[in-house]
C-alpha cells in the first residue's frame, strides 16, 4: 500500500483511514486521498461531492442519513477536534442499530469512511472545528432522514462534559427514535 493505511472497524462498512504525515521544520505534507490505496484496501467508491462545515465547541450535528439516495462519506477534521459517530441502519445487518465512534482531529489526521447505510453525526470538542467530507452521492434535500442524537436504544457515549448539554439544531432536537424510524 502507498501513503494511506485503512483499518476495518468493529462494524462492517466502517473504516479508519490514516494517511502518512511527512513533517519537518517547515510544517507537514499529507496525501489525504488516493484512489489506488483505497482500492487496494477493498474500497472502490467514487466521490461526487465535497462538503465543509465550521462549528463551535459543544455543537452536535446529527444523526443524519439519506433515505433513497444513501451516501458513503469520507470525513476528516481540518481544524480542531471532534468525536465522529456512525450508526448502522442496514436492516439486514447483524449490527443494525449499533454505533462506532472515533476521535478525528487536525493533530491525528485520521479520517473515517462510513459506507452507505449508516446515520452520521459528530460532536465538537475543541473551541472550533472545520469538518470536511467527500460523498459518494449528491445531497437530495427531500431525501433527508434523521435519528435523535441521544436515542436511549442506541446509547451513544458522546463525550459531552457532565452537566452540559450539546448545542443541536431545532431539527436535530426533534428527530425520531430509531424504533420509530425503522419499523419491521
Amino acid at each position: 500500500m502507498g501513503q494511506i493505511k485503512v483499518t476495518k472497524c468493529g462494524i462492517q462498512g466502517l473504516y479508519v483511514v490514516e494517511p502518512t504525515v511527512h513533517r519537518d521544520a517547515r510544517g507537514y505534507f499529507v496525501e489525504t486521498y488516493n484512489a489506488n490505496d483505497m482500492k487496494e484496501a477493498g474500497l472502490g467508491m467514487e466521490f461526487v461531492q465535497d462538503n465543509q462545515s465550521k462549528s463551535v465547541k459543544g455543537v452536535l450535528r446529527g444523526l443524519h442519513f439519506q433515505k433513497q439516495f444513501p451516501q458513503g462519506k469520507l470525513v476528516r477534521v481540518l481544524e480542531g477536534r471532534v468525536f465522529d459517530v456512525a450508526v448502522d441502519l442496514r436492516k439486514d445487518s447483524p449490527t443494525f442499530g449499533q454505533w462506532y465512534g472515533v476521535e478525528l482531529s487536525d493533530e491525528n489526521m485520521k479520517q473515517f469512511y462510513i459506507s452507505e447505510g449508516f446515520a452520521h453525526g459528530f460532536y465538537v470538542m475543541s473551541d472550533t472545528a472545520v469538518f470536511a467530507y467527500k460523498c459518494t452521492d449528491f445531497y437530495h434535500p427531500g431525501d433527508e432522514g434523521g435519528i435523535l442524537w441521544n436515542d436511549p436504544e442506541i446509547n451513544i457515549s458522546w463525550p459531552v462534559p457532565e452537566g452540559e448539554t450539546p448545542l443541536v439544531s431545532e431539527k436535530d432536537a426533534k428527530q425520531p427514535l430509531l424504533k420509530d424510524t425503522f419499523r419491521f
